[in-house]
């Protein structure tokens, strides 16, 4: 499904990312893990089109993307939830979810699926609160919402975890767990909390300065290799 081959990456002088090659198969959870400052957002949106690519191909199902826009991403079937969620703070909960269709035909935009309050219960008892007026755990149950109602072949979660209460991260990894078994989208989950990526993850890439430093499978994520470039 995802295919990203030799990628680099500079940002003025700095080159951040250093021939990045990963490749994530349909039903798929891979995991991106590192250290803050090491790139994984950087590559994250090289993927979404947000950061051009210096060298290097991005390919989506058989399809070469690198010249495609955020917006085109999209439609093609890619949808992102970036770090610090970048919900819409004044509209409420049903126009952000509303808002998650946007890139759909318009036969298809208008209507909230239930199976999003299935998922995400919390939020059809809250559709009329602003979205500034969530709490922090819940605001990310709306933006992984959001960008489902897109209906993704591939979901790109950038630290789902990050600030948010224990309980409602047990709620987020159940929602990835079930879109995993679900078997037709492919999640790249980037994340630093390593106990909730190994339960979830088929495959892991780790990157320590812009470059790929382990590439495998569940198998081999407790291993000394891997745990060394995640130690603070």
């Amino acid at each position: 499904m995802l295919e990203v081959k030799h990628l680099h990456q500079h940002y003025g002088s700095s080159h951040t990312l250093r021939g990045i090659s990963l490749s994530l198969k349909k039903g798929e959870c891979m995991a991106l893990l590192g250290r803050n400052g090491v790139g994984k957002t950087s590559l994250l949106k090289c993927l979404m089109g947000v950061l051009p690519v210096t060298e290097g191909t991005v390919t989506f199902e058989g399809r070469d993307i690198n010249k495609l826009s955020p917006h085109d991403r999209a439609r093609a079937g890619i949808a992102y939830v970036p770090q610090g969620r970048e919900i819409f703070a004044r509209l409420s909960v049903e126009e952000n979810l509303l808002m998650g269709m946007a890139s759909l035909p318009a036969r298809k935009a208008g209507k909230i699926k239930d199976e999003v309050y299935q998922l995400f219960p919390v939020l059809k008892e809250m559709l009329h609160r602003r979205g500034g007026d969530l709490s922090g755990g819940q605001q990310q149950q709306l933006a992984i919402a959001r960008a489902l109602l897109a209906e993704p072949k591939l979901i790109i979660l950038d630290e789902p975890t990050e600030g948010i209460q224990p309980s409602i991260i047990k709620d987020i990894g159940r929602v990835i767990r079930l879109l995993r078994e679900r078997g037709d989208i492919g999640i790249l989950l980037c994340e630093q909390y390593f106990d909730f990526a190994r339960e979830l993850a088929d495959h892991f890439v780790v990157l320590s300065r812009g470059e790929v430093v382990a590439y495998g499978g569940q198998e081999l994520m407790d291993g000394d290799d891997v745990k060394r470039h995640l130690a603070v």
